[in-house]
């Protein structure tokens, strides 16, 4: 297999939004690099980068693809994200694993959701180096200028326009490249229309003083030359590009190729190489620091994605940052503190493996029947003490339950499940020990019906998703002061028991709390732990509606006992039903959890939000504005949480979005937990 110097190396990963053209785009990328010698199509479900049975039956990326090529003696490895906000993690594996994340805007959709996702989430990240192509210049309404405005507009970043288009829609028929001075037109660089000569002019200005606002002595220059030479713009590009400060952006048309060989050029020419992005940031000791990209530095690479199949087998995707790996290397996992061994090492070509035998710093690619690692894990050498950086992750927001149709299958769900969700650390799998049921919580409804297909083409267990059950909680509110005594005789020896409890309510979150004041041997101490016992089944399976009771002290203060007839059942009998007395005695309720969320919207939905949660028995807590969007805080029901998520879509036209975490326990209204408790009452009847 050929080696390329770092030097020589492109990562590069796109993204955006669904329908903006990515998976179009690699492909004809693949196809103008001979990489491939036909031209797939999503309609026809044979492209490269989109190859599980779900995106060829959908139309649409669901998970990352990966992809290689030669371009001009580079090596440039492409990485294609899938749009939908349900597999974000994809997306922020494909983006943290290249150099350069290409957000692809359609020319013709204005501002889309997907768009002005990513945006903010790129923009949020550190440094993240970050360049624009906008795709589609040949279709109806395209309008490449527009896509730049309403860029600078919705965010503060510094736009450097490299590769323009010339016409637009069905007169779009080639580009310029700036830096060159350059059109490309028919398939091959001329001379600059005429007509376009002012525009280039316009564009030029615009790109060289963005570069000479990166670098103090490119400012003078400019200010003495105003215009810097070619080498010094291309030198400036890469610099400001690498260090996130500009944001480069290209025009093309993937379906018609239009622009596709400047695009390539530009990508070997302006982007910068793995040798280029300079230190990366590590853990060390849990402390941060700065190691560069070498050969001969430390082993340090980044599982970005895992794919476990029982057919082909597992296979780690992984980015090596430092060193070089190779086949039937030990390898150390920090993550999980534990050893692995590589396997066969390849490069990858979508679902197409190449043996490449050996890996080395700042390339990308695979790795098969590892053992212990999995995705977001780190990879280093036996006794290395750094890691990288784990990326931070939204949190869940779409819950469902899941069990398998055949109960033969309930035994397999739990493995086979945690080998799915090693591939997407934004879900989550657990279970519920106060509602008995297995949860899975996720980004969203797709992602969650994603797992239950894999879950049948890959292991053939067939499942079914409900709604979980609410964790409510009983407690009091009031004191009681109660006795009970349980005497039994029915002939020989019989039971006989008695227990006197003072009742009354903790503070919130302090559990339950048993006090044993029993003087003068009213009660043998032998029969104690009886009582607790009897107490601590009612806490578990509660007395209103079968939940969990919380926040609670029982003071066993008083009793009495027969020699003969007393036991630890008569006193366990006993105390059960004393609590079960002063619970009503003592103003019981039902509590509901309650979490706080973080919603982020545009300010012109803000009204519409606001009332909702209100309808939603929700409390705001406060709101700041961010940019162009309102950060809202409020506390919401976790009852209505469940069916937050398509409502706030719906809301906003998709452009809301929230986090949540849990807050805590509250009053649930009683015509509420009226209904609560009749259902429990009639369940128990049957």
């Amino acid at each position: 297999m050929k080696t390329y110097d770092m030097k020589k190396i492109r990562n590069i990963a796109l993204t955006g939004a669904s329908g903006s053209g990515k998976t179009t785009l690699s492909e004809h990328l693949l196809y103008q690099a001979k990489a491939i010698n036909r031209i797939g199509k999503i309609e026809e479900g044979n492209t490269v980068m989109d190859f599980e049975p779900e995106e060829t039956a959908k139309r649409m990326s669901l998970a990352l693809g990966i992809a290689n090529f030669e371009w001009k003696n580079h090596k440039i490895n492409l990485i294609d994200t899938p749009g939908s906000a349900d597999f974000v993690s994809d997306k922020i594996a494909g983006i943290t694993a290249a150099d350069v994340a290409i957000i692809v805007a359609n020319a013709a959709g204005g501002y889309e959701v997907g768009l002005e996702q990513t945006l903010e989430q790129l923009s949020e990240r550190d440094a993240v180096s970050t360049s624009i192509i906008v795709n589609r210049m040949d279709n109806e309404h395209a309008d490449f200028n527009r896509i730049m405005e309403l860029i600078r507009e919705n965010l503060d970043i510094t736009l450097a326009p490299v590769i323009i288009p010339i016409g637009k829609e069905n007169a779009f028929e080639g580009v310029v490249d700036i830096i060159k001075e350059k059109a490309y037109i028919r398939d091959s660089y001329t001379e600059i229309p005429d007509s376009m000569k002012e525009t280039v002019d316009e564009y030029r200005k615009q790109l060289i003083e963005a570069i000479a606002e990166t670098d103090e002595a490119l400012m003078e220059k400019y200010f003495e030359e105003d215009t810097l030479p070619v080498d010094e713009i291309k030198q400036g590009l890469v610099k400001g590009l690498a260090e996130g400060i500009l944001t480069p952006v290209f025009a093309c048309s993937a379906g018609t190729e239009i622009g596709l060989v400047p695009l390539l050029d530009a990508v070997t020419e302006y982007f910068p190489s793995p040798e280029d992005k300079k230190g990366i940031k590590v853990i060390d000791n849990d402390k941060e620091k700065t190691i560069e990209c070498s050969d001969e530095g430390p082993l340090l690479g980044w599982l970005f994605k895992s794919v476990a199949d029982p057919v082909t087998g597992d296979i780690g995707y992984v980015r090596l940052f430092s060193g070089s790996i190779k086949s039937g290397m030990d390898i150390f996992i920090p993550e999980k503190d534990n050893k692995d061994k590589v396997g066969n090492i390849y490069t990858i070509m979508g679902k197409n493996r190449k043996d490449a035998g050996e890996l080395k710093a700042g390339d990308i690619g695979a790795l098969v029947k590892l053992k212990v690692a999995r995705t977001f894990n780190s990879i280093t050498a036996s006794g290395s003490k750094i890691s990288y950086p784990q990326p931070e992750l939204p949190c869940s927001v779409y819950w469902k339950t899941i069990k398998a149709v055949n109960q033969s299958d309930e035994d397999k769900i739990g493995s086979a499940l945690n080998k799915l969700l090693d591939e997407d650390p934004t879900l989550n799998f657990e279970l519920n020990t106060q509602t008995n049921e297995n949860v899975l919580s996720g980004i969203g409804e797709l992602q969650i019906g994603m797992i239950q297909k894999k879950l049948k083409a890959r292991y053939k267990i067939e499942t079914e998703l409900n709604d979980p059950k609410i964790p409510y909680k009983e407690t009091i509110t009031g004191k009681a002061d109660v006795s009970y005594k349980h005497k039994k005789q029915s002939g020989g020896r019989g039971q006989y028991g008695e227990v006197y409890f003072r009742i009354s309510p903790t503070e919130r979150g302090e559990g339950y709390k048993f006090v044993n004041s029993i003087v003068g041997g009213t009660i043998p101490s032998k029969f104690i732990p009886a009582i607790e016992k009897g107490l601590n089944e009612i806490m578990v399976n509660g007395i209103m509606a079968g939940y969990k009771i919380i926040d609670i002290c029982v003071d066993c203060y008083f009793g009495s006992y027969h020699d003969v007839d007393s036991s630890e059942l008569a006193f366990k009998l006993a105390a059960s039903q004393a609590l079960k007395k002063g619970f009503s005695e003592a103003k019981a309720i039902i509590l509901e959890p309650i979490h706080q969320v973080e919603i982020v919207i545009p300010i012109e939905y803000m009204g519409d939000v606001m009332g909702d949660i209100s309808t939603r028995r929700g409390k705001i807590l406060g709101m700041e504005q961010k940019g162009k969007k309102q950060i809202l805080n409020a506390h919401l029901p976790l009852s209505e949480l469940f069916s937050y998520f398509p409502s706030l879509k719906s809301l906003t036209q998709g452009r809301g979005r929230f986090g949540q975490k849990f807050s805590h326990y509250e009053k649930l209204p009683e015509e509420l937990a009226e209904k609560i408790i009749k259902a429990y009452q009639e369940e128990q009847a049957q």
